[in-house]
């Protein structure tokens, strides 16, 4: 398969960017964050972002989305990683979507149409940690009657804080660090023994830590198989993975033509900056790594979107070389900017918290890295 968008997906590109270029410029971002705004996003804007159907970008047909698949989700993402659009696309549209298309079709059917809508909102509560470690989930699922009680509490939720619906991995068997015994759960934020608090993160996007004590969902509220919720899990962050690396695209290329722009106007010793052929080369430099990675991650969608069991190496491919090449866009960008480039009053410093909260998201490049490794059986 050719590494070319084909018409329909260059279509919906150009759609998005023109939506979100036109309705959430960065300033739209530095605006709520200013404002310190409680929700994090605008519901206007998502409202119109699901009336153009990006919500149910990945909803099947039959329950009132698209049908579209992750290369398509991949595209929407590199649009939102241009300006920084706050959304809940990622969480939502992405990550949620992707784990109820693999429930019940009651599940399916009480949910998915109205995400498509623009109505519910969903956030996957994965980490309990630091660093992204889904195997060394500890939280707990006991049985209690027909259904389950769950303790513990997860971190790093993004808008886990305005979510209508927690998609929640706890541990029914085992120990952390193993793969069997992990279960998914369906569970209303609003339920008692749910306690939420929003957290801002380093780039002024939200999440939440959440904590569960004595929380009580029924069988109802499983997600695919007691405890076989690895599989199910894998296949919902190699998707979330694909996407983040595509948003870390989008984001180093606007860096990018940020920074040439700047090198173009900006004079120093009677010279244009870009003049210097040291620069040069680091822009040359900047420019291929940002395509060899575009590359690898629209490889990695279009082999989820066919199946293949060489997905999942592909998407540790895609997110360990978009976390580097975004690492280096935003460094880059900064230096070349000079001393300009380190405030406030710049936008360059938030591309670049923004590429250190995308390399964390759902594992950063060394993680990815490792589980290359261990999928090669290294």
């Amino acid at each position: 398969m050719p590494l070319l968008l084909n018409e329909e997906q260059t279509m919906l590109r150009d759609s998005a960017r023109g939506f979100i270029g036109d309705k959430a410029p960065v300033s739209h971002f530095r605006q709520l964050r200013d404002a310190k705004d409680a929700t994090g996003f605008s519901r206007d804007y998502w409202r119109a972002f699901s009336e153009m159907g990006f919500a149910g970008l990945l909803v099947p047909e039959a329950f009132g989305g698209s049908g579209l698949g992750a290369v398509e989700a991949g595209v929407v993402m590199e649009e939102i990683g241009r300006t920084l659009m706050p959304s809940p696309f990622f969480s939502t549209a992405v990550l949620g979507v992707s784990a109820l298309n693999r429930g019940s079709d009651a599940q399916k059917s009480e949910y998915l149409p109205k995400i498509a809508s623009g109505v519910l909102l969903a956030a996957l509560a994965i980490d309990e940690g630091a660093k992204h470690r889904p195997l060394q989930t500890a939280m707990k699922a006991a049985r209690s009657g027909n259904g389950f009680k769950l303790n513990g509490a997860k971190a790093f939720v993004v808008d886990g804080h305005t979510a209508d619906l927690l998609i929640v991995a706890a541990r029914s068997a085992g120990a952390p660090g193993e793969r069997d015994g992990l279960t998914l759960f369906l569970v209303d934020p609003k339920a008692k023994g749910v306690a939420l608090e929003r957290t801002a993160m380093v780039d002024s996007h939200n999440a939440a830590r959440i904590t569960f004590e004595n929380v009580e969902v029924t069988a109802d509220s499983l997600l695919g198989d007691v405890d076989q919720g690895g599989a199910l899990l894998d296949s919902v962050l190699n998707i979330g993975c694909g996407a983040v690396a595509a948003e870390m695209v989008g984001l180093s290329d606007e860096v990018f033509g940020r920074t040439v722009t700047y090198l173009k106007e900006r004079k120093q010793f009677g010279k244009l900056i870009g003049e210097f052929q040291a620069l040069q080369h680091r822009a040359a430099h900047l420019y291929t790594e940002i395509e060899v990675t575009r590359a690898a991650v629209l490889k990695a969608l279009q082999l989820i979107d066919d199946g293949a069991p060489t997905a999942p190496a592909a998407i540790a491919v895609a997110k360990a070389k978009a976390g580097t090449t975004a690492t280096l866009a935003v460094q880059e960008g900064v230096q070349m900017h000079g001393g300009m480039g380190m405030t406030d009053q710049f936008d360059i410093g938030f591309f670049m918290k923004r590429a250190r909260v995308c390399q964390e998201l759902l594992g950063d490049s060394n993680y990815h890295a490792d589980q290359l490794a261990r999928l090669k059986n290294y």
